[in-house]
């Protein structure tokens, strides 16, 4: 009776006195009906019905489940008949929504147009986030961006209105910020095609990254598999306090797991140090869990979220979680395949790099870590803002810092550049003058879209191979990230450590305990960061840069240009021909870390991501020949002579030679860029072999028709020369759980037999055979 009593005084504060002429079952009703958000008034949050499936699956387990499993579980197609092992089978699950970026975005939506369905089955959005290359700054960059990727603006605009996808233009902010301010939610299961999606759990989502076939599975309605997660917990106890941020919390964690560690992993937080970390602080920490490869990360629901959901404009939503709160957190009892501890009071702040973000430092040790390393000290540029630490509180506390900095004379002595997340972070912080601090101490407000974060920065300060040393507030730190520059050192830590170093200008500086000396000869110390969680005068939204799309779009267009070099309509690939894959030939023989970064550079290559042919030109270019330790340096065995990956790759397709790629391990790590298995797929590719794969990775080469297959012996990688032909045996009778056979075939003549596994199920093995997943799709469609 309480909560009925509750509810009814709830909708009189939310309906006003016209809530006393309905009839109270009528405005039950209306109440019930929760938007998922404020753009889709018929689209219901059904919190209902996923309690239903959970009660299923409940009473089948028998056992105190874990939040992630909760949310997941209440997700399934089928949870009366699907069978549940963590990390053994394989779910099939209806997740709620669907979001992509403009740079994946492209190829997803030239798929959903190849299978030829009239609309989306379910909320989906594009975000227009990764073409704005970061030169002078916000306006100008965003001016000139609109101008040089107009046409393909243009096609995801109109592909958008046609197939009902929601469009946030260019200008907007970054996906994973626009997701958090107003489509995440308690409890909601989102697929984005963007590895960083992870970002949504901070609101208790469940927000996985997938590559672009998988959104257009859950756009076509169907159901879409996942690998039963394991759960590792984190358990956080004390209190955030001082120099230490939210972001240190993942930047130990990485040191901890390393970045293979989270693999086939849901990673969920819990214990009584989660309430002193802000919602935005835990969405930080879940986006850099990708870092670690992990499926995704969540919080538990708490007064956090549900301030932070009231003040984004949807106090409706946090009503209706605190109704269904026990879905919304673990269960006591619940048992995790692997625990963390880690307690906050006794955190130190941290800085992760270079290279890698799994070499974790406590600040306190990396001047004298650098200095043994031989890692340069004077940092170059600090870099705060980016999907990860762009939130009100992220910039507040760096303007706290700058203001200290200020108040005593001093500039920043390194570049620095603030990147907010999104138009209305931007607005906001102008408004309250956090802009202007940042700007007064030397910073360059950059557009809000990704920019240097993910390589879209034209850098003039240092040459090419001239070594230098960056620090940024982002998630991700590989070799030449960045600025395309080999030679740059780039480590990952919190804005207030970036501002503070790049105050300093030294990456010896510890602010804990090291002083700064004013223009007047005075010497300070930086007071401890602050700032407001949320903004007081709650959020200016800026401008206005959502496209909705029309109730039917069937009578529009989508055109696109056959002499277009950024867009290319796909064409399908080719059926396995029922045999055995006979002499590949080895392509190349990958030397250490390879991820899709590697695989398939970002940077100024994004400009092609919708058009397969060009964009392959960028195949393996930045991947390491284990010949001569040479990149994009490989023999082309048919002529003798060396040449690019790619162009040798082509070379062997105009002559009918499949091939095959060799790698290390956590082979594809990184970004979920599908265009790292379309790639090798196009140019005539047929299988991956290496010792592991990262998850999302994996998958994608599934779903184009190639086949992921690793080392049963990990030192078999040993026995493969790169001159080698590989034909692997047994695919006539290829079954889930039966390993294939290579014959590795040497230029002298001798030949080795060694045995491959996969984790291909029933479903994926069909993929395989018609080709991808999206000429099965077709098939099933007849």
């Amino acid at each position: 009776m309480a909560t009925y009593c509750l509810t009814v005084s709830r909708l009189q504060l939310a309906l006003g006195h016209g809530a006393r002429r309905l009839h109270v079952s009528a405005a039950l009703s209306a109440k019930a009906k929760v938007a998922m958000s404020r753009f889709e008034s018929n689209s219901h949050i059904n919190y209902e019905k996923l309690q239903s499936n959970l009660n299923i699956v409940r009473n089948r387990l028998n056992r105190p489940l874990t939040l992630s499993e909760k949310i997941v579980y209440s997700h399934l197609d089928d949870p009366a008949g699907q069978e549940i092992a963590r990390g053994r089978t394989y779910l099939r699950l209806r997740p709620d929504r669907v979001a992509m970026q403009d740079a994946t975005a492209q190829m997803a939506m030239l798929q959903f147009i190849s299978s030829g369905l009239p609309r989306v089955a379910v909320p989906s959005t594009i975000h227009c986030d990764h073409l704005i290359e970061a030169q002078s700054g916000g306006p100008k960059d965003l001016q000139r961006a609109k101008e040089v990727n107009q046409e393909v603006y243009n096609f995801l605009a109109s592909a958008g209105a046609k197939y009902g996808v929601g469009f946030w233009k260019p200008g907007s902010g970054i996906i994973h910020q626009i997701i958090l301010e107003n489509y995440a939610y308690p409890g909601v299961m989102l697929i984005g095609t963007d590895s960083h999606t992870p970002n949504g759990g901070g609101l208790g989502s469940i927000c996985i990254g997938v590559g672009g076939a998988d959104a257009v599975d859950v756009m076509a309605g169907i159901p879409w598999e996942l690998k039963c997660p394991n759960v590792i917990g984190v358990k956080l106890t004390g209190t955030l306090s001082g120099w230490t941020s939210p972001k240190d919390v993942i930047l130990k964690v990485a040191g901890i797991l390393t970045v293979k560690g989270g693999t086939g992993a849901i990673v969920e937080y819990h214990g009584p140090g989660v309430d002193s970390i802000s919602c935005t602080g835990m969405a930080t920490i879940c986006n850099m869990g990708a870092e670690i490869g992990a499926t995704t990360s969540v919080f538990p629901y708490n007064h956090r979220m549900r301030t932070y959901l009231e003040k984004t404009g949807r106090g409706e939503i946090a009503s209706l979680a605190d109704e269904y709160k026990d879905l919304l957190v673990p269960d006591a009892g619940c048992e995790y395949d692997q625990l963390i501890e880690i307690n906050l009071s006794e955190l130190k702040p941290h800085i992760n790099g270079p290279f890698t973000p799994d070499l974790a430092h406590p600040v306190s040790e990396i001047g004298s870590v650098a200095e043994k390393n031989g890692w340069p000290l004077d940092v170059k540029v600090g870099l705060i803002g980016s999907c990860t630490n762009s939130s009100y509180e992220d910039m507040g506390r760096a303007a706290s810092l700058a203001k200290q900095a200020l108040d005593h004379g001093l500039k920043c002595k390194a570049q620095f550049t603030v990147t907010p997340g999104s138009e209305q972070i931007r607005a906001t912080i102008e408004r309250d003058g956090y802009a202007k601090i940042l700007s007064d101490v030397g910073g360059v407000v950059l557009a809000n879209a990704c920019g240097p974060c993910i390589g879209q920065w034209d850098r003039r300060d240092v040459k090419k191979g001239e070594k230098n040393t960056i620090v940024t507030s982002f998630n991700r730190n590989f070799t030449a990230r960045n600025d395309a520059n080999p030679a740059t050192h780039a480590f990952v830590t919190s804005p207030e450590i970036v501002t503070a170093l790049a105050i300093a200008g030294s990456l010896s500086f510890n602010p804990e305990t090291d002083y700064l000396t004013a223009p007047n000869g005075e010497k300070f110390k930086l007071e401890p960061p602050t700032g407001d969680e949320l903004p007081a005068r709650d959020f200016d939204p800026g401008q206005d840069t959502y496209q909705h799309p029309p109730a039917d779009g069937s009578s529009l267009r989508v055109d696109v240009s056959p002499q277009s070099n950024r867009l290319q309509l796909l064409e399908p690939f080719d059926k396995w021909n029922g045999k055995d894959l006979e002499d590949l030939q080895v392509l190349i023989k990958v030397k250490g870390k390879c991820t899709t970064d590697h695989i398939s550079a970002a940077g100024p290559w994004l400009k092609f991501r919708g058009h397969l042919d060009n964009i392959s030109n960028n195949l393996l270019i930045g991947a390491v020949n284990i010949e001569n330790d040479a990149v994009n340096k490989i023999r082309n065995h048919l002529t003798g002579e060396y040449g690019g990956v790619p162009d040798v790759a082509r070379h062997y397709k105009k002559n009918g030679l499949s091939w095959v790629v060799i790698g290390d391990e956590n082979y594809g790590e990184g970004s979920s860029r599908e265009h790292a298995a379309l790639e090798p797929r196009h140019l005539g590719g047929r299988a991956i072999i290496v010792k592991s794969f990262a998850r999302i990775h994996e998958t994608n080469l599934k779903k184009q028709g190639l086949l992921p297959l690793t080392f049963s012996d990990p030192t078999d990688y040993d026995k493969i020369r790169p001159d080698d032909k590989i034909s692997i045996k047994g695919l006539e009778s290829f079954a889930p759980g039966k390993p294939l056979q290579a014959v590795i075939k040497h230029a002298d003549g001798t030949e080795e037999t060694i045995q491959l596994n996969h984790s291909f199920n029933e479903t994926q093995i069909e993929w395989f055979q018609a080709g991808s997943a999206l000429n099965r799709m077709k098939e099933l469609q007849h």
